[in-house]
């Protein structure tokens, strides 16, 4: 039985960023300890040790965010989960874009009717808009 391979696309958080919420957790771990005279800034230095490390550890057990092939979507759910979304069950993809305080924030939006999916530069180590226009034209075929 002959295989074919159709095109896969795949976003995923980049490497670089997974290595600085280590080194930033081990920093804030370290000052934690060292500020251990200071049940403030213990709490605080742990609290956010705590915090890096979580999310360094969803970096590391579902690294790729959203994947297409010809069948549909696999889009990262909850901690680490993921969840298959059909083409069909797609009703809208677009960019949510949003300023305040000078400050822009784009995130994609997948629209599935019964669920919206949350994405954003940060989890697909790209654009935004970028991974909107690759998912429509994928899914058209153009």
């Amino acid at each position: 039985m002959a295989e074919t391979s159709e095109p896969v696309l795949r976003w995923r958080v980049r490497r670089d960023l997974l290595v600085m919420k280590i080194v930033a957790a081990l920093a804030f771990a370290v000052l934690t300890v060292l500020t251990l005279g200071d049940p403030r800034g213990a709490i605080l230095a742990g609290a956010a040790s705590a915090v890096l490390t979580v999310l360094a550890v969803r970096d590391v057990l579902a690294p790729v965010r959203l994947t297409a092939d010809g069948e549909g979507l696999i889009v990262v759910r909850g901690f680490a989960g993921s969840e298959r979304v059909p083409w069909r069950s797609v009703e809208r993809i677009r960019v949510d874009t949003r300023t305040r305080f000078t400050s822009r924030t784009e995130l994609l939006e997948i629209d599935t009717g019964e669920g919206i999916h949350l994405l954003s530069r940060f989890d697909l180590g790209v654009p935004c808009r970028q991974v909107a226009d690759e998912l429509r034209s994928f899914r058209t075929g153009s």
